[in-house]
């Protein structure tokens, strides 16, 4: 391990307080319970930010690059509703990724998913037993791409959390959009005029203040959001850090291949 990050005294910048600190970890949960988004600002320090932009951004080409139409539940259509139900209507989504396997072992990125300090603050603050890496070669970390014209389109999350940093902001666009509690997975509510409302451009909607090197927790399993389309020469660059609740879970062979165009 290159002990480039959090450490067992991980401190929050700006304060002397630590991620390991139950007061602060009792803050940080209520935050997210109420806002459904918590932003731990200068996670990393720019230094070692600009090592992993440094270290990923010539590597575009390697990236899988998909473009694709979806509807925001990523679900297929349902012939039985109207073309333009809040159920079918199409958004687009397109952007390239660097699967785990293509992250350097020395990365910076490795030392963030895999320390144990950060482990323990995302189960207490996301009310989870224990917090698990994919059981495959290429989910775990993953680096996204997205240049001009590239965007991703409305859409809710199959998962209950996700933990992501942006590596590096383009030039405009890019901007992350999201509307809480459109509906309710668990109750089987779909919440189909709130999903038309935000498609139509009528509801107000939130955008993510965020910057390089930020730590983002985010519930998007009922809030509707997007990605708006990167402007300008400056390519966005994300990195997920994708964990579960269970262990020896990974993604089916038919998923893979969507998200990777390759299985292995």
């Amino acid at each position: 391990m290159h002990n480039h990050t959090a450490s067992a005294d991980k401190v929050v910048p700006g304060t002397t307080l630590s991620i390991a600190d139950p007061g602060y970890v009792a803050t940080c949960r209520e935050r997210l319970d109420a806002d459904g988004v918590l932003v731990l600002r200068g996670f990393l320090p720019r230094k070692v930010v600009d090592r992993v932009v440094a270290e990923s951004s010539g590597r575009e080409r390697e990236a899988h690059y998909t473009r694709s139409t979806h509807n925001v539940y990523l679900t297929p259509a349902d012939p039985e509703l109207a073309p333009d139900h809040p159920f079918n209507r199409q958004v687009a989504s397109s952007k390239g990724l660097l699967a785990d396997d293509q992250i350097p072992a020395d990365s910076p990125l490795r030392d963030v998913y895999a320390d144990p300090t950060l482990r323990g603050f995302l189960c207490a603050v996301l009310g989870i037993d224990g917090i698990h890496p994919y059981d495959d070669d290429l989910s775990s970390i993953n680096v996204h791409f997205a240049a001009a014209g590239q965007e991703l389109g409305w859409h809710f999350d199959n998962s209950s959390f996700a933990v992501t940093m942006l590596l590096r902001a383009p030039d405009a666009g890019g901007v992350f959009e999201y509307v809480p509690d459109v509906r309710d997975a668990d109750a089987g509510d779909m919440g189909f005029d709130r999903v038309g409302a935000v498609l139509d451009g009528t509801t107000p909607v939130a955008t993510l203040d965020h910057a390089p090197g930020d730590l983002v927790l985010f519930r998007g399993r009922n809030a509707l959001h997007r990605v708006t389309p990167t402007e300008g020469t400056t390519t966005r660059m994300l990195v997920v850090f994708a964990y579960n609740a269970e262990p020896d879970v990974g993604l089916s062979e038919s998923a893979l291949q969507t998200f990777y165009g390759r299985t292995a």
